[in-house]
């Protein structure tokens, strides 16, 4: 399955080393995850100046997300979907990968719940989802 994780996702994943780790671990080894420049950026930024985390190691965690994430140039949207206009990256992006779904715990996106047909979810939902997935496909 393709899979946008939103910025906030990666973030928490480096930052908590908590349950957004393992989904992260687990969206690794287990689908295609799709990001852009836009989030990867994003990141980098949120990193070093929010969480005043070290340049290097940012470097580092930047490098290892490039090895692990396809890199894609997201559609530009029509109209606003989203009252957050940033979000149109990650939709964007979404489309452009061909996704199934975006993992996010941003409200302004987790309201829209599908768009185009892409799942959004927040961990727990695509947690559900995925073992609804497994479940149902032994």
């Amino acid at each position: 399955m393709k899979i946008v994780l939103d910025t906030n996702i990666l973030i928490a994943a480096f930052i908590s080393h908590g349950a957004c780790t393992e989904l992260f671990e687990h969206c690794v080894r287990n689908h295609d995850v799709i990001g852009s420049e836009f989030i990867l950026k994003e990141f980098s930024k949120h990193m070093t100046g929010k969480f005043k985390v070290p340049a290097r190691e940012v470097s580092q965690t930047m490098r290892l997300l490039r090895s692990r994430i396809s890199v894609v140039v997201p559609v530009k949207l029509d109209k606003n979907v989203c009252r957050d206009p940033k979000d149109h990256h990650i939709l964007g992006g979404a489309i452009k990968g061909k996704c199934q779904c975006i993992i996010t715990g941003d409200k302004d996106l987790l309201i829209l719940k599908k768009f185009q047909g892409i799942n959004i979810f927040s961990p727990r939902q695509f947690w559900e989802y995925e073992s609804k997935i497994t479940a149902d496909n032994p």
